[in-house]
């Protein structure tokens, strides 16, 4: 063949290729020019978006929306309110008697109490699209815009947003002066264009969770007293200018002119931008395999400076491990800022209320399930939170397993408690993810269970929504192991990463890479797990001797069929597992160890009882278990085991 011609068939294959194992789903796009100006006396801020946004839909747009977020930080405010009504709920008592309330205890009453001064807002005074002003209505932290041009599909529109705000005092996520002292955490800062998608509008009002939005491009230039170091989502375009950390090596940088100076950072194919700022930071980085790790951290005494280099000595360790399992970072740099309430993440960073490498690890996973795969977290708070959940665990046990008492960052006491707990996780899986499996087990019998369909904030109960969304959520994760086998599990976490980035996935598009990658159908779990609040309750029922072989009954008390691995020990030392296939999987998982393996017949999900023979006697057998791995989320796991009498 023709070289030429060979290279066109070539191409052609590939495209064909990508265009097979990608799937297609339309996406809009935005690009924002945001320009503001900070006065820290007053801690308000003004300024204007340029805004490009292409409607890449199949729909004719006759109005936007805009996210609002600080208009939340007001007396009698949705959040407002919603936090108050859940706190008056009641879960139980402590040991003294006392009623524990469902609070979320950093909001509680707080912004009822709020002064002027105090609260946070936005406003936006005009809109205009291709210099025509819109007519836009308020509704509280959302706000409509309606067109006086409808936006036709598959063109592009240009809009100029004026906003004013005020930062409010740190309640929730965002705000000045938190407990550690930051000055400024401003997330969910700018006026954000709501998504537009597959399902319609996503215009969420802000009660308490979780956030969505438009992939795109960010050109951002904070103005601000030069005293100030700022640290940002997204690259800075002027570090030569600015110093504090940022310049490259040998720059001199000139000295400032003026009271203030003005911070350009731009960030691709993103959909957040957060930064936060104060007078006293400190500025540390590494490069790793291209990926710029950053820490900023208020200056403090030498152990506050060991615990922050720790982070990135830590991080710099992980991040082979993370990508081999959980795909490529695609960006060119990654922030760990002291900032925020608590942990929360945001695109290329994360605000962290300290340097506790759990909550490191687990916000730098956000950067995989919330940020690259950007699933809408109203709808899906699960598989943003569970996955980042089962993610950080596995993070943390590798970490600690390889790295941690090699660190020249811990002291010998901390190595010594790190190697204890390494020991005992080694002595049976998962203990890495025991808290999820507690977890969600404690949710169960509280009787305050809500199925993962519900939406993040109509929850009725904080409790029931955190258990769900990161325990639940984690236990998904961790027991698709056990139903498809955990090499299986993590090919599918690595394909559904490579065919789903960038495209706002849901439960079904996970369940189809995972039925692709396993040849098995998994439809049942969705229903069972995600739609409803159905539970797994097994145990061993009667032993029977026939022939001189053993009958085993295995009982299902709980309304949700599972596969069934079942363990039988000989006194001998010697072992067999007996592998049930469920018949809604049309299948069987590939055998996970060297332990001789008999696969029945498949299980009908409507009989309660199912019977297997193994043909060594009674008297040989010393225990019979179900699950001796215990990924499967059994809520009477006590009755899993059985141990045969001498």
């Amino acid at each position: 063949m023709h070289k030429r011609y060979l290279l066109s068939f070539l191409l052609f294959l590939f495209t064909f290729h990508l265009s097979y194992a990608q799937p297609d789903r339309w996406q809009q796009r935005i690009k924002y020019n945001i320009n503001v100006k900070v006065d820290v006396k007053a801690d308000k801020f003004g300024g204007t978006e340029q805004i490009d946004y292409w409607n890449n839909s199949p729909d004719t747009l006759r109005k936007v929306f805009f996210h609002l977020y600080w208009n939340a930080f007001q007396p009698n405010s949705s959040m407002d309110v919603r936090s108050r009504e859940l706190g008056k709920t009641e879960l139980g008592s402590d040991k003294q008697g006392n009623p524990i309330l469902d609070w979320d205890d950093r909001v509680k009453d707080r912004i009822s109490k709020l002064t002027d001064s105090e609260i946070g807002f936005q406003h936006v005074q005009i809109i205009k699209i291709e210099g025509i002003e819109q007519k836009i209505i308020n509704h509280e932290t959302i706000l409509e815009v309606r067109l006086l041009k409808p936006i036709l599909p598959k063109t592009k529109v240009s809009l100029e947003v004026t906003f004013d705000a005020q930062v409010p005092v740190q309640i929730r996520r965002s705000g000045r002066n938190n407990a550690e002292g930051v000055r400024y955490s401003m997330s969910q800062w700018y006026p954000k264009m709501v998504e537009y998608d597959y399902q319609g509008w996503n215009a969420n009002p802000y009660i308490a969770r979780e956030f969505y939005g438009v992939w795109g491009d960010f050109d951002v230039k904070i103005n601000i007293d030069k005293k100030y170091m700022v640290a940002a989502t997204g690259i800075l375009q002027n570090p030569n200018t600015i110093g504090f950390g940022y310049e490259d090596a040998g720059v001199k940088v000139p000295a400032l002119i003026g009271n203030t100076i003005t911070w350009n950072f731009k960030g691709e194919n993103i959909h957040d931008f957060v930064w936060a700022a104060d007078t006293a930071y400190k500025h540390i980085s590494k490069k790793v395999n291209g990926v710029t790790l950053n820490a900023f951290y208020k200056a403090g005494n030498g152990a506050q400076d060991t615990v922050w280099q720790n982070v990135l000595w830590a991080a710099e360790k992980v991040l082979p491990f993370i990508e081999s399992k959980f795909g490529k970072y695609p960006y060119p740099q990654y922030s760990f800022i002291q900032g925020g309430d608590g942990g929360m993440e945001y695109a290329m960073a994360t605000l962290i209320k300290g340097p506790s490498l759990g909550t490191v690890f687990h916000e730098w996973m956000h950067n995989w399930y919330q940020q690259i795969l950007g699933t809408n977290e109203s709808l899906f708070a699960w598989m943003d939170e569970g996955f980042t959940t089962w993610a950080e665990g596995e993070v943390s046990y590798y970490y600690k397993s390889k790295w941690a008492s090699l660190s020249p960052y811990s002291s010998l006491a901390e190595k010594n408690d790190i190697a204890e707990k390494v020991e005992k996780l080694n002595t049976r899986l998962p203990l890495h993810q025991a808290d999820s499996y507690r977890g969600y087990n404690y949710l169960v019998k509280s009787g305050l269970e809500e199925p993962l369909t519900t939406h993040a904030d109509h929850f009725n109960t904080n409790f029931a929504y955190s258990q769900a969304a990161y325990s639940k959520g984690s236990v998904f994760v961790a027991q698709l192991g056990y139903i498809l086998g955990d090499s299986v599990r993590d090919r599918i976490l690595l394909e559904y990463y490579q065919q789903w980035k960038f495209k706002h996935p849901n439960i079904n598009d996970f369940i189809r890479v995972a039925e692709k990658v396993s040849g098995l159908s998994l439809q049942w779990y969705k229903e069972y797990w995600v739609n409803s609040t159905k539970s797994i309750d097994y145990s061993i029922g009667n032993i029977d001797i026939v022939n001189n072989k053993t009958t085993i009954t295995v009982k299902r008390a709980g309304k949700m069929p599972m596969p069934i691995d079942v363990l039988v020990t000989f006194k001998d030392g010697t072992q067999e597992m007996h592998y049930i296939p469920l018949n809604l999987m049309f299948g069987e998982k590939p055998a996970e160890n060297n332990i001789p393996r008999t696969v029945h017949e498949e299980w009908k999900w409507t009989h309660p009882e199912y019977q297997f023979t193994t043909n060594r006697g009674i008297k040989e057998i010393k225990s019979i278990e179900i699950d001796p791995t215990k990924r499967m989320a059994d809520i009477n796991s006590g009755s899993d085991k059985l141990v045969v009498p001498n």
